[in-house]
């Protein structure tokens, strides 16, 4: 039975997460790290994407990316998904699967709501017990905000940048924002199931619009339940 067409809206800003076949792990040094990086960056230019927020685990990933289209980011992704895949068989050896199907993904409203994914993805090094303070995890976006770390990969959130005229300033409170997150106890997958994350009325017209299918673990379309 062929899969149903993921919903997307035009310019659309999606939470994407990726996770390696039976939860393996995906990076397992540096180099694999900033392979994918590198495929992500490429992939961004050539599909006309932007990537506010991201972080990558070792056997998951996460994305806050707006994409023109949903062809156009199942296109980048399903691109940049093989590539790492050849350079880690390459690498690696190994058969069979490795990621875990394709991408999950749902839509956000644009406002507070994007922040509160980034701060949820780039925390998750600090949830995973791996540091304690989301600077010391290199492979996210924090630093770009907080430190004002340059890195190409990311398009500066409008809600970071709408938090405060002065730059200075605007690191405090998203520092802030995001230490505050550390007691949140959200989770996500309820927003993978509905593919929707906002306000009531957001959700219930992007239903209106066609919004529908509510994708598995594994991937497989489930039956669309109702609000």
């Amino acid at each position: 039975m062929p899969r149903r067409a993921r919903f997307s809206v035009p310019d659309g800003i999606y939470h994407v997460m990726l996770r390696g076949n039976n939860r393996n792990a995906i990076f397992h040094d540096e180099e694999d790290f900033r392979f994918y990086l590198e495929q992500l960056k490429e992939n961004k230019e050539k599909y006309g994407l932007k990537i506010f927020h991201y972080v990558l685990m070792t056997n998951h990933l996460h994305l806050i990316v707006e994409s023109p289209d949903g062809k156009k980011l199942s296109e980048a992704m399903k691109r940049i998904n093989v590539t790492y895949t050849r350079y880690y068989r390459k690498k690696y050896k190994g058969i069979g699967h490795f990621f875990q199907d394709r991408f999950k993904s749902f839509l956000i409203q644009r406002g507070s709501y994007m922040l509160e994914c980034g701060r949820y993805v780039e925390l998750n090094p600090v949830r995973a017990g791996m540091v304690d303070n989301p600077a010391e995890y290199p492979w996210s976006s924090y630093r770009a905000y907080v430190n004002g770390e340059r890195n190409d990969l990311v398009n500066l959130d409008p809600e970071y940048l709408g938090l405060d005229e002065k730059e200075r300033e605007r690191k405090n409170l998203y520092k802030t924002y995001v230490e505050d997150g550390k007691v949140e106890k959200r989770n996500e997958e309820r927003f993978f199931k509905a593919g929707v994350y906002g306000s009531k009325e957001f959700g219930e017209e992007m239903k209106k619009r066609g919004l529908r299918a509510i994708w598995s673990h594994s991937g497989q379309p489930k039956k669309a339940v109702k609000a």
